[in-house]
């Protein structure tokens, strides 16, 4: 049996992984910094363990053992990650642990990127020929992440591949990230204040892209890949989309607050290495997915 190590597992993509995972038969160990989720859960294995530490990682990886690797941990707290010392202590921390695990015997390792690695300057993104030219530490730090992972794959013969995510929504996202503060303002039948909206972006339901790392590490593709829904919108058709679900399209308020200076106008994915190599194809809509996020929001908060 496939015995795959999911870390960031208690995260916003890791969560959703899980099941899948499961389902594809693997033998499933996930990693968390809290003791209480240390033990068998169901048929999914948790450990305790704090990647940041090097002992902790060799400990963690004698144990298990695992053929494959999922790396989605780093640190992801809203608007700090972009510019947090923190994000140098990851790139160390993923290269002990990319290191470990093929010492181990590892076979495949799969890890997270984003599209913060691009040049913004150019609106479509193609793994092979849009530069890499990050304006942020963030992305500074996934890109070199990604290069040292690919010289020391090479170098190694080990499987890896290495998932650029553009912009994701879906149940339990931070709440001041678009979506779900959008809905928690209409929710409560507050004003929505948004940017213009005119931005081109390309945003995909959490467990899409849940579903998407899985299909990769069950592939044997190689390199960079985006991991995105492919279809290009604008920001204010997202907003447009909430508001209709809620029957509170009125309420939207566009252009009353500014938006970032850095913000490019279109950041849109190409998925043809994902459609086409690795077979992936999104199983929700905007429509369909903004839907369920409305829904799983009313739940939770009893309106």
């Amino acid at each position: 049996m496939k015995r795959v190590l999911v870390t960031g597992a208690t995260g916003f993509i890791g969560r959703y992984s899980l099941p899948l995972l499961l389902r594809m038969g693997y033998e499933v160990h996930a990693v968390s910094r809290s003791p209480k989720t240390q033990g068998v859960d169901g048929a999914i294995y948790w450990h305790c363990a704090n990647l940041l530490k090097p002992d902790e990682v060799v400990a963690l990886l004698q144990m298990v053992k695992p053929s494959h690797l999922v790396h989605l941990a780093w640190y992801a707290i809203p608007m700090r990650f972009w510019t947090a010392f923190e994000n140098l202590d990851w790139v160390q921390a993923t290269v002990s642990l990319m290191r470990v695990f093929h010492e181990q015997g590892g076979q495949r390792f799969v890890g997270a990127g984003s599209c913060a690695e691009y040049d913004w300057a150019f609106d479509y993104c193609n793994e092979a020929s849009t530069p890499c030219r990050p304006a942020t530490l963030y992305g500074a730090s996934k890109y070199s992440t990604q290069l040292l992972l690919d010289a020391w794959s090479r170098q190694t013969g080990m499987s890896s591949a290495w998932g650029r995510v553009f912009f994701l929504y879906g149940p339990g996202e931070y709440s001041s990230r678009l979506v779900p503060s959008v809905i928690n303002s209409l929710l409560k039948g507050e004003p929505a204040l948004c940017t213009h909206g005119e931005q081109v972006r390309d945003f995909m339901h959490v467990e899409d892209v849940a579903a998407a790392f899985v299909a990769l590490l069950d592939s044997d593709v190689q390199g960079v890949l985006n991991i995105a829904s492919g279809v290009p919108v604008q920001v204010k058709e997202v907003i447009y989309t909430i508001a209709d679900q809620l029957e509170r399209r009125n309420w939207v308020q566009l252009g009353v607050v500014p938006a970032n200076a850095g913000d490019p106008a279109a950041l849109i994915a190409d998925t043809g290495r994902l459609c086409d190599e690795v077979g992936f194809r999104p199983r929700y809509s905007l429509k369909n997915g903004i839907a369920l996020t409305v829904e799983s929001m009313k739940m939770s908060t009893d309106v």
